[in-house]
């Protein structure tokens, strides 16, 4: 029986993990990081009376669990996956916001203690495929935007998704500026720009999580584009991540490489 600790456990996404780990017959959820869950809320939060809640980091004891499931906020994922590394759990990260060097440095740290993770930007199946198809087609269509849409209360900008796609774009598209001589009457209204490609950010009420890509070419246009509507599409993605995170030796960036 695989034992799982789950960072963010009161949040929205945190609240699917519970039940998800509580469904699954080879896992066992034996602690929460919650800063601000109390105990007389463990039935409302669908946890077990054995369940320790913790409410700090530091609390967090070694050996209470053998996965860390991460789903906090940006602020605070790179001090909790860092702990947990330190502390020799296997992360499973979906809490977006790390930087490219934060995710190099636990990268590292990982290979030195031949401990598996996986950092995914999206555990949506629809996702995953978006970003994979949006790389084959960055091949033929260097000009490219990139827009996605969330619910109102995401804290970062632009979704972890949107800058791995541009990222992957990126890699094979041919060196390319988009418009490069134009001129903003109204400041950002172009956007973020990832190597001259713009990426646009919506956060609106009634949303989950969106994403378009479009590319433009001579006479003919192409949009590659996933909507997710429930949370609980994301489940999937993590139930897989759980159970091969300890086939890896390392932490890896993305849901794909482990399917």
């Amino acid at each position: 029986m695989t034992k799982v600790l789950i960072a963010g456990a009161a949040g929205a996404m945190g609240q699917k993990a519970v039940q998800l780990v509580n469904s699954m017959d080879d896992m066992q959820l034996t602690a929460v990081l919650a800063p601000h869950l109390a105990d007389n809320q463990r039935t409302a939060n669908h946890l077990a009376d054995n369940v320790a809640i913790y409410h700090a980091l530091d609390d967090v004891q070694e050996g209470v669990a053998n996965i860390w499931l991460d789903f906090t906020v940006p602020s605070a994922v790179y001090d909790n996956v860092k702990f947990a590394l330190q502390h020799n759990f296997m992360p499973v990260v979906g809490t977006t916001g790390l930087t490219d060097d934060q995710e190099k440095e636990l990268i590292e740290f990982s290979e030195n203690k031949h401990l598996g993770g996986l950092i995914a930007p999206n555990f949506g199946m629809s996702a995953v495929l978006l970003m994979k198809f949006a790389k084959k087609a960055a091949q033929y269509f260097p000009d490219v935007e990139i827009i996605e849409m969330h619910h109102a209360d995401k804290k970062d900008a632009p979704s972890g998704t949107a800058l791995s796609t541009a990222k992957l774009i990126d890699q094979v598209r041919p060196s390319h500026q988009t418009s490069p001589d134009e001129t903003e009457t109204l400041a950002n209204v172009r956007g973020g720009d990832y190597h001259g490609i713009k990426i646009h950010s919506v956060r609106l009420p009634g949303y989950i999580a969106h994403e378009q890509v479009l590319f433009g070419g001579a006479g003919e246009a192409l949009t590659i584009r996933q909507d997710s509507f429930d949370r609980q599409s994301f489940m999937s993605g993590v139930k897989v991540a759980l159970q091969k995170v300890a086939t890896l030796d390392h932490m890896v960036v993305g849901l794909e490489q482990i399917l």
